[in-house]
C-alpha cells in the first residue's frame, strides 16, 4: 500500500478498494508462499491495461462539445473483460480502477468464466435530450468498438447507463464492424439478443443474498422496514423484489432530498422510478410531486435519515458515511448491505461490524447483475433464449452460492460471519490460483 499511494497519489477510490481487500487476504496469502514468490498481489493491483480517448459529439444547439472516455481492462485471468460503462460527471481514472479491481473479484465470486473491467465518461446524462444521449454513445462506441469483443472484452450498462443507451452504442458497434454479434454488450432489448430479467437482476440477485443472510441470522425479511438510496435500474430492481418477498420499502433518495413513503412503496411508484430515471432530471422529488399525501419529500436529508430496519445502498460509492452507521443504529437499523459498489464508507462499515449490525459487501450483494450479463453471454452463443423462470432459477443458484463462498470463507471462531472477508478471500483464491497456473503474464 505504500508503494501503490506514492506511485498512485490521489486515487481515493481505487487506494481505499485495494486496501480493503489487502488487508481481508492478508492471512490467507501469508499461507501461500507460493503467491508471494510469483508475485500475485503486486500483479494483481495493477490493470492489464488502460485505454483513454477523445470523445467529441454535437449538441442539440449545434454547439460542439469534448468529454474524455476510458476502458480499464483489469485482469483476465478466469475469462474475459466484463464490467459496465458508467456515464457521469464525476467519473476518472481511479473510479474506474477501483470500479475495475472491485469487478475482478465479484465475477469470479459468480462461478462464471469472467474477468474484471470497467469503463465509462465524465459525460453528465442530467438534462441531456434523448438525441444528445444517442450522439454521445454514438461517437463514445466509435473510440471504443476495436477495444472490446464477444472473446475479448463485453461491457454492460452502470451509472447513467440503461437499455436505452446499450441500444445506441450497440447499433453503432454493429455498423461499425459490419457484423451482428449480440454477444459484444449486454444488457440489449428483449428483441435483439438480450436476456429477460437483466434488468432486474442486480436488484433481484441482492435481496436473494439478503434473504439468505437474513436466514443464517435466524431472520425473515417479511415485514422489514427497508430504506433504498437510488431510483435507478438498481434500486428499481430491488424494490420490485423486496416488495414481492413481503417487505416494505419506506423511503427511497437522490441527490436533492429523500423520499418517504410510511405506507411502503407501490407498484405504481415502482413504475415510475423508471420514467424518473429516463427523464435525465435526476430528482427524487418527483416521486412526492407524481403521488402527493402517500409520499413525503424531504430537501437535503438521505434515505439513512428515515427509521428501518434494513438499509440497501444502491446509488454510488462511499455515499453511506459513518455518521449516516450511527443514525441507522440510533433509528432501530440492524442491516446493512451494499447494493452499489463500495457504497459505504471504511468507517461505516467498522461501525457496523463493531455494534453487531449485519453487513455484507457489494461485491458479493450486487453480483447478481453480472452474473446474469454472464447468462445473457452464454445464450448469446449459442443463439438461445431463456425463460425468465430459467433466468431466475440460475439467479437464484448463482447467490446462493456466493453466499455459501462468503460463510465458508468468512466465518469467525466465534460462529459469526464476516462477510468482507469471505467475499474478498473466495474472489482471490480464485483469481489468485488462475493467475498462478498460467505463468508469468
Amino acid at each position: 500500500m505504500t508503494a501503490l499511494r506514492a506511485k498512485y497519489p490521489g486515487e481515493n477510490e481505487y487506494l481505499q478498494a485495494v486496501q480493503e481487500v489487502l488487508e481481508s487476504v492478508e492471512e490467507v496469502y501469508n499461507l501461500h508462499p507460493e503467491f508471494e514468490k510469483a508475485k500475485i498481489v503486486e500483479r494483481m493491483v495493477e490493470p492489464d491495461r488502460i485505454f483513454s480517448f477523445r470523445v467529441t459529439w454535437i449538441d442539440d444547439s449545434g454547439e460542439v462539445r469534448t468529454n474524455t472516455g476510458y476502458r480499464v481492462q483489469f485482469n483476465s485471468a478466469i475469462g474475459p473483460y466484463k464490467g459496465g460503462l458508467r456515464f457521469h460527471k464525476a467519473v476518472t481514472p481511479s473510479m474506474l480502477k477501483f470500479l475495475g479491481f472491485e469487478q475482478t473479484f465479484k465475477n469470479a465470486l459468480t462461478t462464471l468464466p469472467m474477468g474484471g473491467a470497467k469503463g465509462g465518461s465524465d459525460f453528465d446524462p442530467t438534462g441531456k435530450s434523448d438525441a444528445e444521449i444517442m450522439r454521445f454513445c454514438q461517437a463514445f462506441m466509435y473510440e471504443l468498438w476495436q477495444c472490446i469483443g464477444p472473446d475479448q472484452d463485453i461491457p454492460a450498462g452502470d451509472v447513467g447507463v440503461g437499455g436505452r443507451e446499450i441500444g445506441y452504442m450497440y447499433g453503432m458497434y454493429k455498423k461499425l464492424a459490419r457484423q451482428y454479434n449480440t454477444g459484444v454488450l449486454t444488457g440489449k432489448g428483449a428483441s435483439w439478443g438480450g436476456s429477460i430479467l437483466r434488468p432486474e437482476a442486480t436488484g433481484f440477485g441482492a435481496l436473494y443474498f439478503t434473504q439468505n443472510l437474513l436466514h443464517k441470522a435466524g431472520k425473515d425479511i417479511r415485514g422489514c422496514r427497508i430504506a433504498v438510496s437510488g431510483f435507478g435500474n438498481v434500486a428499481w430492481g430491488a424494490c420490485t423484489k423486496a416488495s414481492e418477498l413481503g417487505a416494505s420499502v419506506v423511503a427511497i433518495s437522490g441527490p436533492d432530498g429523500v423520499c418517504e413513503i410510511p405506507g411502503g412503496i407501490t407498484g405504481e411508484m415502482i413504475d415510475y422510478m423508471l420514467v424518473m430515471r429516463a427523464s435525465n432530471r435526476n430528482r427524487v422529488q418527483d416521486m412526492a410531486d407524481k403521488f402527493p399525501g402517500a409520499v413525503k419529500f424531504t430537501p437535503g436529508r438521505k434515505a439513512w435519515s428515515v427509521p428501518v430496519d434494513i438499509a440497501l445502498p444502491c446509488a454510488f460509492q462511499n455515499e453511506l458515511s459513518e455518521e449516516d452507521a450511527r443514525q441507522l443504529k440510533a433509528n432501530g437499523c440492524w442491516c446493512c448491505c451494499e447494493v452499489s459498489n463500495m457504497g459505504c464508507r471504511p468507517e461505516a462499515i467498522r461501525f457496523f461490524q463493531d455494534n453487531g449490525i449485519l453487513f455484507a459487501p457489494g461485491k458479493a450483494v450486487n453480483a447478481g447483475g453480472v452474473a446474469t450479463s454472464g447468462l445473457e453471454m452464454t445464450q448469446n452463443a449459442s443463439h438461445i433464449s431463456w425463460s425468465g423462470k430459467e433466468v431466475d432459477e440460475k439467479l437464484h443458484f448463482i447467490m446462493d452460492s456466493i453466499h455459501e463462498a462468503c460463510v465458508k470463507y468468512g466465518t469467525r471462531p466465534d460462529g459469526s460471519i464476516d462477510y468482507v472477508k469471505g467475499a474478498n478471500v473466495a474472489g482471490f483464491m480464485k483469481v489468485a490460483s488462475a493467475m498462478l497456473e498460467q505463468g508469468i503474464i
